[in-house]
């Protein structure tokens, strides 16, 4: 496992003739196809150089990846040892000081954006939560578990590296506690709100941090368009439906296929109906198919003033963007046709194979087919502790869009 520095004489991947290119951008991701000879051992450090033999970074390899080598480091005298962990670590931690989001549920690590392909931290209250998902992250394991308790001051890390993109690695998913132990039912703060999530079990590492400060827009937009009946499809554990009771809706209904998800949000209503003053029984969990629910709500009748499209990851690549993009077309025709005139749309894609223009794209054609019009107030994306960089443009995974039906 981990905890060894690079040495002189480390092992080398020489690269094609032009392949240099996306390095030399600082782009992190060298692909298979890129390399002219060399390798090294699941995980291990490697020189990478240019087919003239420059130095273009310091690199994990991974030897079953398409993605066989993710770039540590752009500078020659840097050694990939304990310490640039946890300088790196370090240097996350600082960036989230400084953005300070109002919960204490926070991503502490996300991967590339960081200068740490792979490694996905998110702090739930006194937790840590953490992802491995590469092979070099899964090699300096150790030494990153370490790092972290360390620069937190924390003394409980839970791994949840049961991602399938591990297989892509050739690694086996593990999840269990990596340092401390105890209870996986945590508690966090939102914007004033409570909500509640368990860390062997929920989506990703425990909860969807990446939509906190869409879920204080989403109150924000139930509150000043004065709200009444919300729609919360894809409702998961219900953070989106505890906003719009927060922003005074009478009416919310949460849309899901998984009972325990449902369950969990209908406690977040009763935990949070007395600190925010509404009424729990204002929301309805609704334990169905959410494409058929649409359709059934349609033949009813029935309109909302205010619509959630938060679904999965229906690309998770660019082969299955056309697939994606005629699911995402449905849902979003639908959800026009149930909105009532005035009424707000909040519709997301987490695929990272449907980039946002072409997100956009597919969200007009389905305004287009439902025959209805609406104005684009606002782009919406990750939170800020979910950065993209300049240099990783794919690390913009999460797209979304505010629209306000015409009346």
């Amino acid at each position: 496992m981990g905890g060894r520095g690079d040495n002189p004489r480390m092992k080398t991947i020489r690269l094609r003739p032009g392949k240099e290119r996306s390095l030399l951008r600082r782009h992190p991701w060298v692909f298979q196809g890129s390399i002219a000879k060399g390798g090294g051992d699941v995980g291990e450090t490697v020189r990478v150089e240019s087919d003239e033999g420059r130095f273009l970074a310091w690199a994990a390899f991974s030897p079953q990846s398409q993605i066989r080598a993710r770039a540590w480091s752009f500078d020659e005298a840097e050694r990939i040892d304990a310490d640039f962990f946890a300088r790196r670590i370090q240097r996350a931690l600082d960036l989230r000081r400084r953005l300070a989001p109002d919960s204490d549920g926070i991503r502490l690590v996300h991967g590339e954006a960081d200068g740490l392909p792979g490694l996905i931290v998110d702090r739930y209250a006194g937790t840590l939560s953490v992802q491995f998902l590469a092979a070099g992250t899964e090699r300096w394991k150790d030494v990153i578990a370490d790092a972290l308790l360390a620069a937190t001051g924390l003394q409980r890390l839970y791994e949840r590296s049961d991602s399938g993109v591990r297989g892509l690695e050739g690694l086996a998913p593990r999840s269990g506690w990596l340092r401390g132990s105890g209870e996986t039912e945590l508690t966090i703060r939102e914007h004033g709100w409570q909500l509640t999530l368990d860390v062997a079990e929920g989506h990703k590492t425990g909860y969807y941090l990446d939509q906190r400060d869409n879920r204080a827009l989403f109150a924000d937009v139930v509150r000043q368009l004065g709200c009444k009946r919300v729609l919360n499809c894809y409702s998961y554990t219900g953070g989106f439906s505890v906003a719009a009771l927060a922003g005074g809706a009478s009416e919310v209904w949460s849309v899901d296929s998984s009972a325990p998800a449902l369950a969990r949000a209908q406690r977040h209503v009763e935990l949070n109906a007395a600190s925010l003053a509404f009424d729990p029984s204002a929301h309805r969990a609704v334990d169905a198919d959410v494409n058929a629910t649409l359709r059934n709500l349609l033949k009813e009748g029935r309109s909302f003033d205010a619509i959630v499209l938060d679904p999965p990851k229906f690309a998770p690549s660019a082969a299955h963007a056309d697939r994606a993009s005629r699911a995402y077309k449905d849902i979003n025709r639908l959800a026009f046709k149930l909105l009532a005139p005035g009424g707000a749309l909040l519709t997301f894609s987490c695929s990272g194979g449907i980039g946002a223009e072409l997100f956009h794209k597919i969200v007009a054609g389905a305004g287009m087919d439902a025959e209805v019009d609406g104005y684009l107030l606002k782009r919406l994306e990750a939170a800020p502790d979910h950065p993209t960089t300049v240099s990783f443009p794919e690390g913009e995974y999460l797209k979304g869009l505010y629209i306000l039906k015409t009346a």
